[in-house]
């Protein structure tokens, strides 16, 4: 774990304990995680502030309460393989990293999608593959999941993720319009069906694809 910026990391950390955040397993992952390494580097500073920064594209590193709050929600276990929806720099996958047994990250970007296989191998996480594809329609290929978390904001859960969710599975999403969205848990019962409930108002970038917005504003 790296030593710097890790007073600040740790009083992160305890903000978002503070805000309610109380799984023992996301909090230590989010104190493993250097999040200084997942913003440009003129950012660094400011990189342990309760607030979305800026990575380029257009898109955005969000807040650590959010991601911690997502993380929480999504309810990883140790066995678990992943689905992450939007790589972004690679922050909410490393966190994820430390969870699961597998994480698989889709990234539409290419230049982002890059930068943050750069940073998974830097740090040492190698139950992490990420690749450049419109993660909208998943990735079937790896298929079924036991988790997937989508980290961008989509009129509605599009539906192949939901086929490969596995029965017993959840699936976290912002839902909504463009400018703000609500968290939304989508369950796969074991004896069929779906079952869908709503939570916290949030923010995030539009989820582009072929089953999400067809282009940003």
């Amino acid at each position: 774990m790296s030593h710097e910026f890790s007073y600040q990391r740790d009083r992160m950390v305890r903000l978002v304990e503070a805000r309610g955040v109380s799984d023992a397993r996301v909090l230590e992952a989010m104190r493993a995680i250097p999040r200084h390494l997942f913003v440009p580097e003129h950012m660094k500073a400011q990189a342990y502030g309760d607030h979305a920064l800026p990575i380029g594209a257009k898109q955005t590193i969000s807040q650590p309460y959010v991601v911690a709050r997502m993380t929480e929600l999504l309810k990883v276990e140790a066995g678990h393989s992943v689905l992450e929806v939007g790589s972004g720099s690679g922050y909410q996958t490393a966190i994820l990293s430390k969870l699961a047994r597998r994480v698989f990250s889709l990234e539409r970007i290419s230049d982002l999608a890059h930068n943050a296989i750069d940073r998974m191998r830097k740090l040492g996480l190698e139950n992490v593959k990420i690749q450049t594809f419109d993660g909208t329609v998943g990735w079937s290929d790896m298929a079924p999941f036991d988790r997937i978390l989508v980290t961008a904001g989509a009129p509605k859960a599009p539906q192949p993720l939901i086929e490969q969710l596995r029965p017993g599975g959840r699936l976290l999403i912002p839902e909504g319009g463009r400018d703000e969205q609500r968290l939304v848990v989508y369950r796969k019962l074991r004896q069929g069906g779906v079952r869908r409930s709503e939570g916290e108002a949030v923010m995030f970038v539009p989820l582009v694809g072929r089953h999400g917005w067809d282009k940003e504003q």
